[in-house]
């Protein structure tokens, strides 16, 4: 489970530390690979390869190629994911065209969604919280009786 958040840094050749209260929670059917693609929002979603096969490849099978809206968003899913491998110190390359549409150059925000990793520039993920900012007591209320009636 991932869960926290932390500040790091994207080194020039655009590698990234895993955090190591996250590489505890990486199962061994990931062998330390990683599914990264675009976020729903600006930021980087990065999944263990167990999790990414299991659960978001059989997603991304049961969309429709026959339907545009699901074609769109498998494409635009698809179009800048890749895959990678932790490497000796436990970093991952972010490809650049994913840097580029988080606009991240620096400093990252890393933050645990318990089954995935989102990677944030740090000023962007502000202006989000900014832009939906709800009391959290009105969101879990609203979240939660949705999910659970």
């Amino acid at each position: 489970m991932f869960i926290g958040s932390f500040k790091y840094s994207v080194d020039s050749k655009g590698r990234v530390s895993i955090p190591a209260r996250f590489r505890k929670y990486i199962n061994p059917e990931a062998n330390d690979t990683f599914f990264m693609t675009r976020g729903i929002v600006q930021c980087i979603d990065i999944y263990p390869q167990d999790y990414w096969k299991q659960e978001v490849l059989q997603r991304i099978d049961q969309l429709d190629d026959f339907d545009i809206e699901e074609s769109i968003f498998k494409r635009m899913l698809l179009e800048l994911a890749a895959e990678d491998k932790l490497d000796s110190q436990s970093r991952l390359l972010i490809p650049r065209n994913l840097l580029e549409f988080a606009a991240i150059e620096k400093d990252v925000l890393i933050l645990g969604q318990n089954k995935k990793i989102e990677i944030w520039n740090p000023d962007i993920y502000e202006a989000h919280k900014k832009e939906n900012e709800k009391p959290y007591a009105e969101i879990a209320k609203q979240v939660m009786q949705k999910r659970f009636k």
